[in-house]
């Protein structure tokens, strides 16, 4: 399987570096291979190539099976006035690759379930 890595800014490297070791030790340990290789996106892109989104970075992730994704954005690049920002790396990925949001497992404390949006049978 190939993965494209993409680290980002603030503690997205620290993170998806940790995620990187758990791919690799699931790999040895269930005999899977991956194939990962890193892009840039978000500040970190802006500051190498001017741009929160390059074009390799698109071009990687559509050329791989699975996008793994760090945190974007950071004090360095708050400003509201700025051309740029970094998000709009994340927001360009999701237009280029078809996809709309970020899902994330979800689990409703029992005693919460009936004041939850979520349907009680989705909840199971």
């Amino acid at each position: 399987m190939k993965i494209a890595v993409l680290p980002g800014d603030g503690i997205g490297p620290e993170v998806i570096a940790e995620g990187v070791r758990v791919l690799r030790a699931v790999g040895e340990h269930w005999g899977h291979r991956f194939e990962l290789r890193e892009g840039l996106i978000g500040g970190c892109a802006l500051d190498a190539r001017g741009t929160p989104l390059p074009g390799e970075t698109v071009q990687l992730c559509r050329a791989t099976d699975a996008v793994l994704l760090g945190a974007v954005g950071g004090p360095r690049w708050d400003d509201p006035n700025a051309k740029q920002r970094p998000e709009q790396g994340l927001l360009g990925l999701r237009k280029e690759l078809g996809v709309y949001a970020n899902l994330r497992p979800v689990s409703v404390h029992p005693s919460l379930v009936a004041a939850s949006p979520l349907r009680p049978e989705r909840l199971e």
